[in-house]
């Protein structure tokens, strides 16, 4: 067995790079997916109190009609911090993928055994599971303008 030198790691840690950078991608997109988790939480928290007043004021036409358009806003808080869930899953296996790849390209040298199969799949693995989150990740983007969509419509009919 051939000791592993600076000659022979270099390609190495090069090939490795490129999850590295991935890994490095999905951070950011983590980031901003916590924050978005941390906004629908406070809204949630912040409607379900205003349900909550509504309910102990009482019951008029005009309570009714706005209770009902806060708990249509939580479905759709729920609705998002479902996919927001699943977004920040998929990313989080994804960056585990790619870590793993970075572990089986330094296992692929040091065994000096031909893993090339096992590397594709981890990849493909890894983009695969990127695009699950950022599919995620639109569709809660477009649940969200949903919901601004209902509140503009409501104010401007002036309730």
């Amino acid at each position: 067995m051939e000791p592993l030198t600076s000659g022979t790691l270099l390609p190495i840690i090069q090939l490795s790079i490129s999850p590295v950078i991935l890994i490095s991608g999905e951070g950011a997109l983590m980031l901003t997916l916590t924050g978005r988790m941390g906004r629908i939480v406070d809204r949630t928290r912040s409607l379900a109190g205003q349900v909550r007043q509504l309910a102990a004021a009482g019951d008029d036409a005009t309570v009714g009609s706005e209770r009902q358009h806060l708990e249509n806003q939580l479905e759709i808080m729920w609705r998002r911090s479902r996919l927001i869930r699943r977004a920040v899953t998929f990313a989080g296996l994804s960056m585990l993928v790619a870590c793993g790849l970075v572990l089986l390209t330094f296992a692929t040298a040091i065994l000096k055994q031909d893993l090339s199969l096992f590397m594709i799949v981890f990849f493909t693995s890894s983009i695969l599971l990127l695009i699950a989150a950022l599919t995620a990740f639109l569709r809660d983007i477009h649940v969200s303008l949903h919901a601004l969509h209902l509140e503009v419509v409501r104010a401007r009919q002036g309730l």
